[in-house]
């Protein structure tokens, strides 16, 4: 029910879907905090950062009339995950990484590997030092599942890795997690994340000077996708002419 309430170039009017499903008092109280949640998420993404907190700490509240523990389990994590990725948002990864820790550590409680991942990915974006780290643990988490959507995982912790190794200045690594996030993209994934991972793998053999093979990708792309101001800054940059000798 989340995946089809989301629209994440239209927060906005995710606010208002789950808003509705979480006022509905038809729906079931633990659907309704769940639903309470990703309101946070919507109004986070707007910047209404007061309200998304309140509505936190307003589902956080409710938890201790849960009778079933896994229940409550999976709402402190949604909860804490959520107060951390707006803590990553505001550029605050020392209030981040705990509120993310806390995250997987409820996740795991609630047997939720796709909350699990949630909190994994968003820690190795932001525990500085400690990206790899967090990575391995969630590669290990998807060995041991076989639902899709949980393995769609695979294509942000694949391709976030690649970026931390080839901003570090180890761009074949980072080739190898670029070309895994292609993989789990082409799998699992969906139409945006195989465009992003294939315009990664592109811009990581630019950097590894094979120039010819990022060129031949990024035209894939731009004949899928024209406007894409990413591909054709690309583009771009593989096509401007040898600079003379009198230049």
């Amino acid at each position: 029910m989340i995946d089809r309430l989301w629209d994440f170039s239209d927060p906005a009017a995710s606010e208002e879907r789950f808003r509705g499903a979480a006022d509905d008092e038809e729906n079931p109280a633990q659907l309704r905090a769940v639903m309470s949640t990703q309101l946070a998420r919507a109004l986070g993404i707007q910047g209404r950062v007061d309200e998304a907190l309140a509505a936190l700490e307003a589902v956080a509240a409710g938890i201790p009339a849960i009778d079933a523990e896994t229940d409550a389990a999976e709402l402190r994590a949604r909860v804490a995950i959520e107060r951390g990725r707006l803590a990553a948002s505001a550029a605050r990864p020392v209030d981040a990484v705990p509120e993310l820790t806390r995250g997987v550590r409820e996740a795991a409680l609630a047997g939720s590997p796709f909350l699990v991942l949630d909190a994994l990915h968003m820690l190795a974006l932001n525990d500085a030092g400690h990206e790899e780290e967090w990575a391995a643990e969630g590669f290990d988490v998807l060995a041991g599942v076989r639902d899709a959507r949980v393995l769609r995982w695979g294509v942000a912790l694949h391709n976030n890795l690649g970026w931390t190794m080839h901003d570090a200045g180890r761009a074949e690594a980072a080739l190898r997690h670029f070309e895994q996030a292609v993989e789990a993209a082409d799998r699992y994934g969906t139409a945006e994340q195989r465009h992003v991972a294939r315009w990664s793998v592109a811009r990581c053999l630019r950097t590894l000077g094979r120039n010819e093979a990022a060129l031949a990708l990024q035209q894939e792309l731009i004949a899928a996708r024209p406007d894409d101001p990413y591909v054709q800054a690309e583009l771009a940059a593989l096509t401007e002419a040898e600079p003379t000798i009198e230049a």
